[in-house]
């Protein structure tokens, strides 16, 4: 039996309608005409998380000074750290879409899954207060051996292609699709001529860190994972 969401962020909602928004995405709420979707509680949440993050970080990490804390508080909460926790709460599943997003992919799109994130904690925020918010946030920021964790996907990669072969990654636009307004990146990263791994967002800097983290994939236990592609 799949665990409700409840039972995986591991926080129980004294209003129930409060949760139901976060979970339902702007399309499902368009397409019921019922105007009601989660943006507001993302915004809320966004602010939120930030607060928190850095209040953990500065009681962490004494040591640190204001540039190194501030740089480790931008990895935590990229949309890229986000949908990776996103993901590994499973909260694809309960989210509400529309049938557009729907049959687009929407539930492992990392952009959308980080929105409802920050939109799940804004809701825990106004249902329980700082204090149930901060504690959701401190265990979903925690890896298993309690540390925090960083998913600057961009820089773990440059790392290891400096330490094995003194020279830098490159990332390039494969594609651009989308209206204007709403367009989504299809970034490629290589090494000399072999293809590291590919990725897309709604930025062309969350389509690097894509890139990056599916290179990781293969490339922190060998040197290339796939051949480029001419043409």
């Amino acid at each position: 039996m799949t665990p409700s969401i409840e039972e995986v962020i591991g926080y129980q909602f004294r209003n129930p309608e409060t949760l139901r928004e976060a979970l339902t995405h702007k399309s499902f709420a368009f397409e019921r005409d019922t105007g009601v979707h989660n943006e507001r509680l993302e915004f809320l949440g966004d602010s939120v998380l930030s607060v928190i993050v850095a209040r953990l970080l500065f009681d962490e990490h004494p040591e640190e000074d204001e540039g190194r804390l501030s740089k480790h508080r931008a990895s935590l909460v990229s949309r890229a750290s986000l949908a990776k926790w996103a993901e590994s709460i499973d909260l694809g599943p309960h989210l509400r879409l529309g049938s557009g997003e729907e049959s687009t992919g929407g539930r492992t799109r990392p952009s959308l899954l980080g929105n409802a994130l920050e939109a799940i904690i804004g809701a825990v925020y106004v249902d329980g207060g700082f204090d149930a918010a901060y504690a959701f946030v401190h265990r979903c920021f925690l890896d298993e051996r309690g540390e925090y964790v960083e998913s600057d996907f961009k820089s773990r990669l440059q790392e290891l292609v400096q330490k094995r072969h003194q020279s830098m990654p490159e990332y390039a636009i494969l594609k651009a699709t989308g209206p204007d307004h709403d367009k989504t990146f299809h970034v490629e990263v290589t090494f000399g001529a072999k293809a590291l791994g590919e990725g897309s967002g709604k930025t062309k800097k969350e389509a690097e860190q894509e890139a990056a983290r599916d290179a990781l994939q293969g490339y922190e236990k060998k040197p290339v994972s796939k051949t480029r592609k001419k043409g």
